[in-house]
């Protein structure tokens, strides 16, 4: 056993001068970011809008940047107040934030194999011999055990979890953005749908009055069953749609309780008209713009970990250095032990490897590889769906501005439509019939625009999403790039006809 010790002893500075030459080398591809398909050009932007003059880059994560409070563009303090609640509150983002210290966790823990590991152990024991003796012992000990990363195991586990941490974090930033365009996006559908309902409430209003001349004039025998009849329908059925928006509305209130971590039961809004018209999104952005996107920067970390997982299966292959050392005391009796206890130590290091696995290890390197080329699927199709997301909602911007004006001239044609067939129905020369279908077209019309324009909140609300939370070029302030794109203003799209 002396003659083994004093063999280790002398050899180990061979397997650790191995170690010092091999240190800076790490097994596997280092990680090189893939190319991503990326347009030079949105399809969808508006050709009279000034465009960024700024290079065109493939996308690189820069989620980590500060976003400034994107919605305040929107200028309604109701939503400043809800949004506030959001990040607090929201258990999803509360979930995700969790997962987020569980990723840092594991790239501690990752981390501690750089190091040795460190143990102590005291113990004592009685025996009795084959001869009647009895023996005891007491000894403590420190021992230390330390894997030297030849290979660079370590460190591309390491690099992994430092990149599966930091896709995490991009991960609660993605859940953060998300859940604020949710909120906000359902903050302006239940808008619209305050005025829809007000303009429910006054057509009601306007049908009850027109029914109720109706009735007159067929008490008065210059009506028929037939006039009251119809009048009736119409009123009837602009009540079952002032009903049916009322459940619209709870459910969106519903929707924002949860978003901001509370029970519906304890949020209450009260009905609001719209602000100002919605911020017109520039319709030309640099695609750097997409870097701030947290999903994108969460692909392409999942990449970079996949990329080093690869060599952590590429070290399997070669053998582990690992060196050893302990010392302590011990003694037989309790006299000695406080007296003169014997001195005992150890030191040793050691080559390990596997020479027969039936293909285990390159079937763990075959699967890497494997989740790795995943990764870049995903990482590209993740470019991709954030391209389209930006051309879809660009091209909804430009087209409901357009809409929004054949709307509005639509919904003048109908009022002034209306007013010529109350001023033939007086006169005489038009029926009930033609009054009611007037009345219908003006109502249809009116709430077709404010439909529209509750659609363009939406698409200025996924836009800037799209954009990763920002929609103006860096250094430019956030209002700058707000148009002047009227919206119509909800007009009663009837009156009785006894006022007309």
């Amino acid at each position: 056993m002396k003659v083994f010790s004093r063999l280790l002893t002398h050899a180990l500075p061979v397997p650790l001068a191995c170690a010092l030459l091999l240190a800076g080398c790490a097994a596997g591809p280092d990680y090189k970011r893939p190319d991503a398909p990326v347009s030079e050009s949105f399809k969808e932007a508006d050709a009279g809008t000034p465009a960024w003059t700024g290079d065109w880059k493939p996308a690189e994560p820069q989620d980590a940047l500060a976003r400034a409070d994107w919605w305040t563009v929107f200028g309604d303090a109701q939503l400043d107040a809800l949004m506030s609640q959001v990040q607090v509150s929201n258990q999803n983002i509360k979930a995700a934030e969790a997962q987020y210290r569980q990723a840092v966790a594991l790239l501690q823990a990752a981390r501690a194999g750089f190091f040795p590991t460190v143990d102590a152990q005291a113990g004592a024991s009685r025996a009795r011999g084959a001869s009647g003796n009895t023996l005891n012992g007491q000894n403590v000990t420190l021992g230390a055990t330390w894997e030297i990363d030849v290979w660079g195991r370590v460190r591309r586990q390491v690099e992994s979890s430092e990149a599966s941490a930091r896709a995490s974090q991009a991960d609660l930033a993605s859940t953060l953005l998300s859940t604020q365009a949710t909120l906000a996006q359902s903050y302006f559908l239940l808008r619209v749908a305050d005025a829809q309902k007000a303009l429910l409430e006054r057509t009601v209003a306007d049908y009850q009055k027109s029914l109720q001349l109706v009735q007159n004039q067929y008490a008065a025998g210059t009506a028929q069953r037939s006039d009251v009849l119809q009048s009736e329908t119409q009123l009837k059925s602009a009540q079952a749609q002032q009903i049916d928006i009322q459940i619209t509305r709870a459910q969106l209130e519903h929707a924002i309780a949860v978003l901001v971590g509370k029970p519906p039961a304890a949020l209450t809004l009260a009905a609001g008209d719209f602000g100002d018209a919605p911020p017109r999104v520039p319709a030309a952005v640099p695609s750097q713009l997409l870097e701030r996107r947290p999903d994108i920067g969460a692909a392409e970390r999942r990449m970079a970990s996949a990329n080093a997982q690869i060599g952590v299966a590429q070290a399997a292959y070669y053998p582990t250095l690992s060196l050893s050392a302990s010392g302590g005391l011990t003694a037989s009796t309790l006299a000695r032990w406080l007296s003169l206890p014997d001195r005992i130590w150890s030191i040793g290091g050691g080559l390990a490897g596997t020479l027969f696995d039936g293909g285990l290890r390159s079937a763990a390197k075959a699967q890497a590889v494997a989740a790795y080329d995943q990764t870049v699927a995903n990482y590209r199709q993740t470019v991709l769906g954030a391209f389209q997301e930006v051309e879809d909602n660009l091209a909804a911007q430009r087209l409901l501005e357009q809409e929004a004006v054949v709307q509005n001239d639509a919904l003048r044609s109908a009022r002034e439509a209306l007013a010529l067939v109350n001023n033939r129905y007086r006169a005489g020369t038009a029926g009930l019939l033609d009054v009611l279908t007037a009345q219908t077209s003006a109502y249809t019309a009116e709430r077709t625009a404010l439909s529209i324009t509750g659609r363009q909140y939406t698409a200025a609300v996924v836009l800037i999403k799209a954009l990763g939370g920002s929609w103006h070029a860096p250094g430019a302030q956030a209002g700058s790039a707000q148009g002047g794109m009227e919206q119509p203003v909800g007009q009663p799209a009837s009156q009785p006809i006894s006022q007309r």
